[in-house]
């Protein structure tokens, strides 16, 4: 669904898609505290905001996502920090915000503890990348992963939370191509976060999480 957005300063504004902008049309709106609802992506001279409201389907998915990859990790002795809706700057050429983003690994450059964009000029970027698609599944496996490409990123994932299914990619040299097990988690099998997100379908939290301690630990 396409929404529009107004402020009392600034023209009528397109959401919920992409559209033309400069660096500095996009900061304007970015940091505008009446917009500090929104989510805000932006590359290749284009910007795209999105104000729609998270539900259910949608944090709940995100929650499972974080639990498998936080248990795996935790089992595994894997250094990770994990971010949600964080929004991560690369002056005058990109930004994103996606759901969950992790670092993965020692001796990263880590973003300081405060409420500002992450400088992504000064910090490392995020290892892993997740977005979850409730209804924005077309742009998270098209021109959110061309971002993702452009900036870096080693490993986008998408899940789509009407289906369960998760599209785990491996990103390299500018290009991206999909995996069956994590690359940046390794011995991570992209079927187990299919398998949990089913589970959660019918089961609790923590029936889920006593099923991934069985699986890492099998």
């Amino acid at each position: 669904m396409v929404n529009t957005v107004t402020t009392a300063s600034k023209p009528e504004i397109v959401s919920d898609r992409w559209v033309k902008a400069t660096w500095d049309e996009f900061i304007a709106l970015a940091d505008d505290p009446s917009l500090e609802k929104g989510r805000f992506y932006y590359d290749n001279h284009k910007m795209r905001i999105e104000m729609s409201p998270v539900g259910p389907i949608h944090a709940h998915e995100n929650a499972i996502v974080s639990k498998v990859i936080g248990i795996f990790a935790a089992l595994k002795n894997i250094c990770i920090y994990e971010y949600i809706n964080c929004s991560f700057r690369k002056k005058g050429e990109s930004e994103c915000q996606p759901d969950i983003a992790f670092y993965i690994g020692n001796e990263l450059r880590l973003p300081p503890r405060n409420n500002a964009p992450v400088d992504l000029n000064k910090f490392d970027l995020p290892t892993l990348i997740v977005e979850i698609s409730s209804t924005t599944l077309q742009d998270d496996l098209g021109y959110k992963r061309l971002l993702y490409e452009r900036l870096g990123i080693l490993e986008y994932w998408v899940v789509n939370a009407q289906t369960s299914e998760v599209f785990a990619f491996t990103i390299a040299d500018g290009r991206s191509g999909i995996v069956e097990r994590s690359q940046v988690l390794e011995g991570l099998e992209i079927a187990t976060v299919k398998e949990a997100l089913k589970r959660s379908q019918t089961e609790d939290d923590g029936a889920i999480a006593r099923w991934l301690l069985q699986t890492f630990n099998g």
